[in-house]
């Protein structure tokens, strides 16, 4: 295979699929293509790269470096205190009165957009690959030799249907209406948003410079609309991802809510402050790696994560033994408690952190994404949350139903007297579930801050959103959290398309009101008979 044999690229210029003959660079050549106008030097860029000039793509690297000065009709590439001949690559004396090279803006993205065509090249396969990526939006005419040079000794199927589709994207522009008709049936397997508009472009009336060729007409609108059903499909899998990953956070949220409102019957409007903390938590093993340890940067994540949930189950602790402790069966002043509460925890960030956001940085193994198709790409991030709430998910379900805590807090929460009679303490049984039930929400901080702004008022956005998952899937039922968080964030994420955000907002909280009308006790209700007198 070629792509793993060290060929020069002067050799596969010379594998030309155009037989074109592989040229030398010559002074005159490289005085063209450093002096002059901007339209002047594009036009010998342009011819360079149809003749295939070796040394170019050294040239062009120096010219952007610029590491290149012109004098008459000399022009060297200079490097420290040696001077090379662009055409020989020979060392040669620096001429007297010799000027740096000025690339406007322009010259600089045609020099660019040549030096990513001729890695096409490239000895090395995904040096390739993502040269033609970036020729997917930047291809034209004068890189169609180019293109048919690296089709010619191409070996990788797939980069060869890329080329292919990227000739098919130039060619539909030509003047041979045979031509243009044989690229608009090739674009039609093409799955990018970039052909598209080119497609969608071509079809304008004929007037302002569309196609006027009926047959290519009538092809290029089957290839739109074949593009269109294929992008369809990218876009419905993005709305359902995205819907996925809100309800991933929401059922983060909801967890600890589901135990502290849940479990315990209490509501606590401090949750979402609990949550605030865990990010800044994180924000905080974030600064000491970067001051202390910044070659371990990227493994901050995994050490914010227990910083996060044992910061937030401690205020969750002190703010249960100091108040929450004296209110249980009085629900009213437990919401007006922790509201206040929640005041409270508001103002300290701002006092400690300023009232402004913070930035929590993606350390490299969560930043990019994946990409599925053309127009669908799947961050890194957001997957991680859904792992991430599953894994969490997982640990809070065994936690409850396989550990002697989750059989004590079972037990208090269906009948504290009787567990108390047998001997179970149930004040310290209600401080570990209230600091559970925190510390899970410190962790769904902690996810937060890897996709949003961590800031004082991160909380509000989510606690209304988090009591809906717990009252609409059930109280004290984690299956019913986890149905209604899925459930809300794919639902929210649907309405959003048709009816925009606000609208959307609306018409879920309208229909959660109407299920709960319905059926008071959630999707899933609890089953059995309530021991508490």
């Amino acid at each position: 295979m070629l792509s793993r044999v060290a060929v020069p690229v002067a050799v596969l210029l010379a594998l030309s699929f155009t037989a074109l003959a592989s040229h030398a660079l010559t002074p005159e050549q490289a005085r063209g293509l450093a002096a002059g106008e901007n339209d002047e030097r594009i036009a010998a860029l342009a011819k360079s790269l149809q003749r295939g000039d070796d040394g170019l793509a050294a040239f062009l690297r120096a010219m952007l470096d610029d590491a290149v000065k012109v004098t008459g009709d000399k022009v060297v590439v200079v490097k420290g205190e040696q001077a090379t001949d662009p055409a020989t690559g020979r060392p040669v004396p620096l001429p007297g009165g010799a000027e740096d090279v000025i690339n406007s803006n322009q010259m600089r993205r045609e020099l660019e957009g040549a030096l990513a065509a001729l890695k096409l090249f490239s000895t090395d396969l995904a040096e390739r690959r993502a040269a033609a990526r970036s020729l997917k939006d930047e291809a034209d005419a004068p890189r169609l030799p180019l293109i048919e040079k690296a089709l010619g000794v191409e070996t990788d199927e797939d980069l060869k249907t890329q080329l292919r589709q990227i000739r098919a994207a130039v060619m539909v522009s030509s003047p041979d209406a045979a031509r243009r008709l044989n690229a608009a049936k090739a674009l039609a397997a093409s799955l990018t948003p970039a052909t598209r508009m080119l497609i969608a472009d071509r079809l304008k009336p004929a007037t302002e410079g569309g196609e006027d060729d009926v047959a290519v007409r009538s092809q290029l609108e089957i290839a739109l609309k074949a593009i269109d059903r294929r992008l369809a499909w990218g876009e419905r899998f993005g709305v359902l991802f995205t819907g996925a990953s809100l309800g991933s956070i929401l059922l983060l949220v909801a967890l600890g809510l589901a135990i502290t409102y849940g479990l315990m019957g209490v509501i606590n409007m401090a949750h979402g402050e609990l949550m605030m903390i865990g990010a800044y938590a994180t924000y905080v093993v974030q600064n000491l790696f970067r001051a202390y340890c910044p070659g371990l940067f990227d493994a901050y994540v995994l050490a914010a994560m227990p910083v996060s949930f044992l910061a937030a189950a401690g205020v969750g602790a002190v703010i249960e033994r100091s108040v929450i402790r004296w209110l249980y069966g009085r629900p009213l002043e437990t919401l007006l408690a922790t509201w206040g509460i929640s005041l409270v925890l508001m103002q300290g960030v701002r006092s400690v952190f300023g009232a402004q956001n913070v930035s929590v940085e993606n350390p490299g193994w969560l930043s990019g994404g994946v990409q599925v198709l053309s127009n669908l790409t799947l961050p890194y991030n957001r997957i991680a949350i859904i792992i991430f709430a599953g894994i969490v998910l997982a640990g809070v379900s065994l936690l409850i139903a396989r550990t002697r805590l989750g059989l004590f807090v079972r037990g208090v929460t269906q009948n504290r007297r009787m567990a108390a009679c047998v001997g179970v303490n149930t004040a310290r049984i209600d401080t570990y579930a209230f600091s559970l039930g925190s510390g899970i929400a410190g962790l769904a901080g902690c996810a937060l801050s890897q996709v949003g702004n961590v800031g004082p008022d991160l909380g509000q956005s989510y606690i209304v959103d988090s009591f809906m998952v717990v009252v609409l899937g059930g109280v004290g039922q984690l299956a019913g959290t986890v149905h209604a968080a899925m459930g809300l964030g794919v639902l929210n994420k649907l309405l959003e398309g048709w009816q925009g955000a606000v609208l959307a907002k609306i018409m879920v909280l309208v229909l959660v009101v109407i299920v709960i009308q319905k059926r008071p006790q959630g999707i899933f209700a609890m089953k059995g008979r309530s021991a508490e007198a």
